[in-house]
């Protein structure tokens, strides 16, 4: 991820899950841009994505891997209208866990062919909000041009 800037590509938008630790809650709302949450709650509305969108994803891995991806997001990408508009991920994690650190982002993108475009530590540094952040720009300026 790196510079960029806006252009007159379409707007790619953001979707993350995060849970009741709001980790990723946090570091979404330090982004300052508009993102949709997947709901704790399985009862709970998914939200709908008819545009190009970046997904935001924590890790909840035991300590062989297993259990990354959240069963919500995994909800939510298992309906192929929703799954066609990914065009990548963003992991979180926590470094103690090792190898499993965000894992979750590089088990999305294997399965849904997208790239990881950051990685970062619960609920992100200040540089990882500035690389995001201009990271998406770049990405949006590229990415949606062609969806």
């Amino acid at each position: 991820m790196g510079g960029g800037r806006w252009g007159e590509a379409p707007p790619c938008g953001l979707v993350y899950y995060s849970s009741a630790s709001g980790n990723t809650a946090r570091f979404v709302a330090r982004l300052g841009l508009p993102a949709q949450r997947i709901p704790i709650r399985p009862s709970d509305p998914m939200p709908q994505v008819g545009a190009p969108f970046v997904l935001i994803c924590p890790t909840y891995a035991d300590g062989q891997g297993r259990g990354a991806v959240p069963k919500a997001v995994i909800h939510f990408l298992n309906d192929p209208r929703r799954r066609s508009h990914l065009r990548g991920v963003i992991g979180a994690g926590n470094r103690n866990f090792g190898a499993t650190f965000a894992l979750a982002g590089r088990v999305i993108a294997d399965k849904c062919k997208v790239p990881v475009l950051w990685r970062f530590e619960l609920a992100g540094t200040d540089t990882d909000i500035q690389k995001v952040r201009a990271g998406l720009h770049q990405f949006r300026g590229l990415e949606c041009l062609t969806a």
